[in-house]
């Protein structure tokens, strides 16, 4: 990567994720309203959405590997030359069909397994994250800058996913809320907005961006479990079936001390 700088690679992704929001635009809120979910639109949507995100990367990077093309996600080992781009082109589906304005893309970039740069779009409300893997993180184009976080209260505010109540109790003190958007919800984590997001079902494609912006604002990504997470265990594709919890490392154990499985046996609870 010794002949990108960062300016170069920052320029582009920015500009990759506005192009290809100028063309899911065109798509959103267009869902036949006498369905609660318009699969034909989303079809048509993310095969058009898709294409335009690969062409972009490939006008400028025609020799990098992108995340899911052919077999390069499972050939791709540590030691060979080469970046990978890995991008979701569109996290918050369901959102995105009905016309309600929370969904955004993410691009990220990595070589060898190393993560280098992610950025995630919220296209309907203009908020643009960024990072470069332990540096500085931006939203807007301010950098992201906490100080130490107030304990949780009744003002703190938790991002859960759907049927979070299937899995959890809790008697978190705060607000708790889901978007539909887990992307976005690690990055107003990141933002010091939510004090934690709570994850489950997601993917590599869908971490990977918003995993490089919340560590580098000060948080991570661990299980609710407390066990070790490393999203590079699922660079394969698989689906990530663990609970994850996205918050600022100094908050991470008081959030988890919430909350307590429903749907294990005791001995497996949190």
């Amino acid at each position: 990567m010794e002949s990108l700088s960062k300016g170069e690679i920052e320029s582009f992704a920015l500009n990759a994720l506005k192009n290809v929001a100028s063309v899911a635009l065109q798509y959103y809120g267009k869902g036949n309203p006498s369905v609660k979910f318009d699969h034909e639109l989303v079809t048509s949507a993310e095969m058009v959405i898709d294409r335009q995100m690969r062409d972009e990367i490939r006008s400028s990077f025609p020799e990098a590997a992108i995340f899911g093309e052919g077999t390069k996600a499972v050939e791709y080992r540590h030691g060979e030359a080469g970046l990978m781009w890995v991008y979701d082109a569109l996290d918050g589906v369901a959102n995105f069909q009905a016309g309600i304005p929370m969904w955004g893309i993410s691009l990220a970039l990595v070589e060898n397994f190393w993560p280098v740069f992610g950025a995630y779009f919220i296209p309907v409300t203009g908020d643009m994250f960024w990072a470069f893997a332990d540096e500085k993180a931006y939203w807007n184009g301010k950098e992201i800058c906490h100080e130490e976080g107030e304990p949780t209260n009744n003002e703190s505010l938790l991002f859960t996913y759907s049927r979070f109540h299937d899995h959890f109790k809790t008697n978190f003190p705060g607000k708790i809320r889901n978007l539909g958007c887990s992307g976005a919800h690690i990055c107003y984590v990141a933002a010091g907005r939510a004090d934690g997001a709570v994850l489950y079902n997601v993917g590599f494609r869908d971490l990977i961006a918003p995993s490089i912006i919340v560590k580098s604002a000060g948080g991570y990504i661990g299980r609710v479990d407390g066990e070790p997470f490393y999203i590079n265990d699922y660079i394969d594709g698989r689906g990530i079936k663990e609970f994850l919890l996205a918050a600022r490392k100094d908050e991470h154990e008081q959030i988890r001390s919430y909350l307590v499985r429903i749907d294990f046996p005791e001995k497996d609870q949190v």
